[in-house]
């Protein structure tokens, strides 16, 4: 178990250096302090309830074809563990988690923006 948190903290500090529109993480997520996130995901350990939920190294968890397939469902689910597990982050916190999912897992593609 300890194996795995550490390779996922690698992962995810391992685009920390890179700013995060050269990252993929635009969207939403575009100011998104990912050291924090990653921090916030070691601190908290969510690797070991995602294990809990679909076994082998937790990974499985991140399906982008399944109900999680946009930005803001994947901050929804992150706000939404945050409430279930009384974890109390706060908006940005819950960003910042959701910006280093994007990275690592999921990897939504850039959405244009309409002009304002």
């Amino acid at each position: 178990m300890k194996s795995v948190s550490a390779a996922l903290v690698a992962m995810a500090l391992g685009g920390a250096l890179l700013p995060a529109h050269a990252q993929g993480a635009l969207h939403q997520y575009a100011d998104a302090d990912l050291a924090l996130g990653a921090k916030l995901i070691r601190d908290h350990n969510c690797t070991a309830c995602h294990v809990k939920k679909v076994g082998g190294d937790g990974t499985a968890i991140y399906r982008p074809a399944g109900r999680i397939n946009t930005p803001g469902a994947l901050r929804g689910m992150v706000d939404y563990c945050s409430t279930e597990l009384n974890l109390g982050l706060f908006p940005e916190e819950v960003t910042a988690v959701a910006a280093v999912l994007q990275r690592d897992h999921y990897r939504f593609p850039a959405q244009s923006q309409a002009p304002k």
